[in-house]
């Protein structure tokens, strides 16, 4: 009886890749600059690294035109300020692209060095020791307290809103977010913005 020859793992690994690879059916994993584009479609009604950078250019456009960015540019005080989470008021899944969209922003002023920022993983450490004695999380409602313990003069923050609109087939949903900048001493509001776009789910 004939001996079979001995096939090697490593050889027989690479015969089925090839033959996969003939075959040329099924998804492949592929990275951003492997394909043009890839990043200009929308692939679903969440927020997207598109969306994100409209939003940051819009707000901060606007917030480095108001007369308080302008007199920090002017006086070079370079007050303290403190970045608190954006209230996600929506039913889509946005938590982690609106920290991106902070973190970009935490970025952007402390570059800009008209502000000294404080760190978000510091001021997140505060406000886990501040909790601490009301037993749970993050609450706006202990802003005050926040702001006392890191010294800050203004705070930013906002909030996101949508109007979700529904056909048997297709689907709209209209962000809306709202961005303030608040003086610690006084609670008056130094700096406002409305920024908005809409994804879609429509038949073609």
């Amino acid at each position: 009886m004939p001996i079979s020859p001995i096939i090697r793992p490593a050889a027989l690994l690479a015969a089925l890749t090839l033959a996969a690879l003939s075959i040329g059916c099924g998804p492949t994993y592929v990275r951003g600059n492997q394909v043009e584009g890839l990043d200009d479609a929308a692939m679903s009604t969440g927020i997207d690294r598109r969306d994100i950078e409209q939003l940051l250019h819009e707000n901060l456009t606007s917030l480095m035109a108001s007369p308080v960015a302008k007199a920090w540019a002017h006086d070079g005080s370079r007050p303290t300020l403190a970045i608190y989470p954006l209230s996600n008021q929506t039913s889509e899944h946005i938590d982690s692209q609106l920290q991106a969209l902070l973190s970009d922003v935490e970025t952007y002023l402390a570059q800009a060095s008209l502000v000294t920022v404080v760190s978000v993983e510091r001021q997140q450490q505060m406000v886990a020791e501040v909790e601490k004695q009301h037993g749970g999380g993050f609450d706006p409602s202990h802003i005050a307290e926040y702001n006392r313990q890191l010294g800050a003069k203004y705070y930013l923050t906002g909030k996101v809103f949508t109007a979700d609109e529904r056909t048997e087939d297709e689907r709209r949903v209209q962000y809306f977010m709202f961005m303030q900048l608040i003086e610690v001493a006084t609670s008056a509001v130094a700096w406002q913005n409305r920024a908005a776009f809409t994804k879609a789910l429509i038949q073609e």
